[in-house]
């Protein structure tokens, strides 16, 4: 049963995976948002860069926030979004960057990813591990710390937090202080109870879920890297402290278990909550409802207490 205060947006959430359900709306949800490029956030420095690609891509257009006014160096956030790798802008998240700026003072940089529909992976993953690159190599220039940084993202910008981190543990490229892969996007074996019973809930469900790796694994059919679907990592050492969170009624829910018991093996530390009746999205989809206030409250609260403990 849904959550009571999340009934009202059920009719917007089911026609959101409607569309996310057929190539056609998939390109028309996108086209939709690209009409949000170019949008800043008041009383913010905002900035708009296109930065080299290092695997042969086009320039990578990157969105930089920051406090207009601020002494010595910021620890710097990736932030990755979110649209099942095949849809979106960074500036979907707006909000969201002017909440993590107002609880703790950092700069964060969100790259335009290229997206699965026209360029599968690992073309959206590189395009995000070169941002963290490029945040390092000019970290002087953007007043802002070239170690310690912050990887975040929701659902699929959960997927891709998890694999740069993945790779920066694996390379020594970057310093990690700690990640927050909310309700991430991780599993391609899509052969979790939750993966198979949701297959009817709104924003996103197992028909989306099928699509949107079909996409971003077009050229991965035989043998998928660990990269593009990190479940399939068992090797959680030296991985950075782990904030997320999830809806006890979508698809992602027990692969983000899994991951988080896979953490805590490694004896990682993490902040981890379940909310119940709550499907993909909610807390964006529907800020107002009780529940919303109380995952986006622990997800402010857990990037201060980490934010303090690891990256200031």
């Amino acid at each position: 049963m849904f959550h009571e205060d999340l009934q009202s947006s059920i009719f917007t959430g089911n026609i959101l995976s409607s569309l996310m359900s057929r190539k056609w709306g998939v390109n028309l949800m996108h086209s939709a948002m690209k009409l949000l490029k170019g949008k800043n956030i008041k009383g913010l420095h905002c900035e708009e860069r296109y930065i080299p690609s290092r695997s042969g891509g086009d320039d990578i257009r990157v969105r930089i926030f920051k406090p207009q006014s601020f002494e010595g160096e910021l620890p710097g956030m990736l932030y990755n979004h979110g649209g099942g790798y095949m849809i979106g802008v960074p500036e979907v998240s707006l909000d969201l960057f002017e909440k993590y700026i107002q609880t703790r003072p950092c700069i964060i940089l969100a790259p335009d990813y290229r997206k699965s529909v026209k360029n599968p992976f690992p073309a959206g993953f590189n395009d995000c591990y070169d941002t963290l690159l490029w945040m390092k190599d000019n970290a002087a220039s953007l007043g802002m710390k070239s170690s310690k940084f912050i990887v975040a993202g929701h659902s699929a910008g959960g997927g891709l937090t998890a694999a740069v981190t993945q790779k920066a543990r694996d390379t020594g490229d970057a310093e990690i202080a700690f990640q927050m892969p909310i309700y991430p996007m991780i599993d391609h074996r899509q052969e979790t109870a939750s993966a198979k019973a949701f297959t009817k809930v709104p924003v996103w469900n197992g028909i989306t879920n099928a699509l949107g790796w079909d996409f971003y694994l077009q050229n991965h059919k035989d043998k998928v890297p660990e990269y593009a679907s990190p479940s399939l990592n068992q090797d959680y050492s030296n991985f950075p402290p782990t904030i997320t969170f999830v809806g006890d009624m979508e698809p992602f829910k027990d692969e983000t278990i899994e991951y988080v018991e896979m953490l805590k093996k490694f004896n990682i530390p993490t902040k981890f909550e379940i909310y119940k009746g709550a499907y993909h999205a909610f807390e964006a989809l529907v800020k107002k409802a009780s529940v919303s206030k109380e995952a986006n409250k622990f997800q402010m609260e857990a990037f201060a207490e980490f934010y303090d403990a690891y990256a200031a």
